[in-house]
């Protein structure tokens, strides 16, 4: 009763906010710690829309999930208790499993390809898709690529069969997993570390930027540089409170968070090699292996994902592997 009461009188106070003639404050809520490229690029944002307005728009960037969990957040931006957010891909799957389809194994090679297909019209028609969940979509960005870090190294392919490996509850990563043999287990991102060290999880699939950040080849004999999935990102903003700001913030807000997910998509090429060079020169081994290494199971995984997501055949036109 707390909570609906809470987000009520959130939305309410947010609706009652005044327009940019008096000031416009703004909040945005991530999940990711403030090291991380989506929480810098919101810095940058809130620091931008501070200078371009004169100060007239502020923006309090929250980051670490100050504010709850990604569902948590995404229910104050539909009251319009909170005003944006970078929300992860799985937020949106969970919903629709059109979203999931941008999950594809290995459905691009490496970030450019990544940044490329993010642009298509494909992708486009997703973000509009955003409006039925009471969001106004402003654009893609993403992480690093997925690879795959152990705590035993594997050889093949088969050397996974058993092991469990952390995935997100969503059907598509799930389904992916589970047909290479692995055993997908979900675990939320605060208990990764601890998992690993004593073994409830085998291994699991991150990028570089999070291996090093948080350690966790610290725990583990071995990285496999897989680049075997892409992990976009969806800046949206409630539309509750779109629609009742002024037309000058719209069109500020909308220019300053392209340029916002523009940094984020460029960095990751940069960012990738960094991190996966630091954490070689520690020492720790990181081999590269292609789409060969997961073997039949991925072009299983299509046949069965066209049927379910027909939008999917049209992302791998948008990605060259039709």
């Amino acid at each position: 009763m707390y909570r609906r009461t809470f987000l009520a009188t959130g939305a309410a106070l947010a609706l009652s906010r005044p327009a940019l003639a008096a000031g416009t404050a703004l909040r945005i809520g991530l999940i990711t710690p403030p090291a991380h490229q989506w929480s810098k690029s919101a810095q940058g944002l809130a620091d931008r829309l501070a200078a371009k307005s004169g100060g007239a728009v502020t923006l309090t960037v929250l980051p670490a999930g100050q504010l709850g969990s990604e569902t948590q957040m995404l229910q104050q931006l539909q009251t319009g208790a909170l005003d944006m957010a970078f929300l992860t891909i799985g937020e949106f799957a969970n919903r629709d499993a059109d979203f999931g389809a941008l999950l594809a194994p290995c459905l691009v090679k490496d970030i450019p390809g990544a940044r490329a297909l993010l642009a298509k019209p494909t992708a486009g028609e997703l973000l509009d898709k955003t409006r039925a969940l009471g969001l106004v979509g402003l654009g893609f960005g993403l992480a690093g690529m997925r690879q795959t870090l152990l705590r035993k190294p594997a050889a093949t392919v088969a050397d996974l069969a058993g092991r469990k490996i952390r995935a997100l509850p969503l059907p598509q990563e799930m389904d992916f997993w589970t047909r290479i043999g692995a055993t997908p287990t979900p675990l939320p991102l605060p208990a990764l570390y601890d998992a690993l060290s004593n073994g409830q999880i085998d291994g699991m699939q991150i990028d570089f930027e999070g291996t090093w950040n948080s350690r966790y080849f610290e725990l583990a004999q071995e990285m496999l540089a897989s680049n075997h999935m892409i992990f976009p990102m969806v800046a949206v903003a409630s539309a509750r409170r779109w629609k009742v700001l002024p037309d000058d913030t719209r069109t500020l807000l909308t220019a300053e968070v392209q340029s916002a997910l523009s940094e984020i998509l460029n960095a990751y090429d940069g960012l990738d090699a960094a991190y996966r060079g630091q954490i070689e020169a520690t020492g720790f081994p990181v081999h590269t292996v292609g789409a060969d290494f997961f073997g039949p199971a991925i072009e299983g995984w299509y046949e069965t994902w066209r049927v379910k997501t027909p939008i999917l055949t049209k992302l791998e036109a948008d990605a060259g592997r039709a």
